[in-house]
């Protein structure tokens, strides 16, 4: 089948099931599907291993993927600066840096020059966020001078940030709202006892014990083990800020 007869055939498939060439998903799987088809057909004149359609299948997946989809962007917050994406940059190529090095002087190096650039970024995101939020503010203070009110909503809205839904009211048994602490608290311990303290089942079940005890370690940790460990959550942490600070 020739590359246009594919092309033709799948429109016809899409057009039946009444789906919008306009998407990008289904225009990135006709493209995909008409390249593998005639692939196919070129592979059918030479005579080929399966490594050789591999090879193929491998390498028209990414180009026809990046050539309809293009590449991830990344969506910045509408106050950063272009000092600060700058900076970013820069941050990123430091990091490049050290997974670069080759020697542990190096790594060092570059390790310290990450630490700064990151400190930089941080430094720069929270101007740029105290900038845009006095901005806000002027422009509400405004807004309130004048009286228009859309746009001191619209303002205060941004300041604000995402609403959260108020927590709903402790209740007693017939369904009136408590509002007192004490009160709220005994009715949590009224309620937990009334689900908690039950009597014993009639028929317990009868669990046989193991015929073999599992290789489990049950002792105290050693304190290079909670080292370790405390080591990799504060590395995993760094990592969580910096992922949120770029994105």
């Amino acid at each position: 089948m020739a590359q246009c007869e594919a092309h033709k055939y799948l429109s016809n498939v899409l057009k039946f099931f009444r789906i919008s060439h306009r998407e990008c998903a289904f225009q990135g799987f006709l493209h995909i599907c008409c390249r593998q088809l005639a692939l196919q057909d070129l592979l059918k004149e030479e005579e080929t291993t399966m490594e050789d359609n591999w090879k193929g299948i491998k390498e028209t997946l990414p180009s026809t993927c990046q050539e309809v989809l293009g590449l991830k962007k990344h969506h910045h917050k509408e106050w950063t600066s272009i000092e600060t994406l700058d900076k970013i940059k820069e941050r990123k190529n430091k990091k490049a840096a050290i997974n670069n090095s080759r020697t542990r002087a190096e790594k060092i190096q570059a390790q310290a020059e990450y630490t700064e650039a990151n400190k930089q970024v941080k430094k720069s995101i929270r101007a740029d966020k105290k900038k845009y939020v006095e901005e806000l503010a002027t422009t509400a203070e405004k807004a309130a001078i004048e009286g228009n009110m859309k746009q001191l909503y619209d303002t205060t809205k941004k300041i604000a940030g995402k609403y959260s839904k108020p927590k709903r009211p402790v209740e007693d048994k017939e369904g009136r709202p408590i509002t007192e602490i004490q009160q709220q608290r005994n009715g949590w311990v009224e309620y937990f006892e009334g689900l908690l303290n039950r009597p014993a089942p009639m028929n317990p079940p009868d669990i046989e014990a193991a015929h073999t005890d599992l290789p489990i370690d049950v002792n105290p940790p050693t304190t290079e083990e909670i080292r370790m460990a405390g080591h990799q959550t504060n590395q995993e942490r760094e990592s969580n800020r910096t992922r949120q600070h770029t994105s």
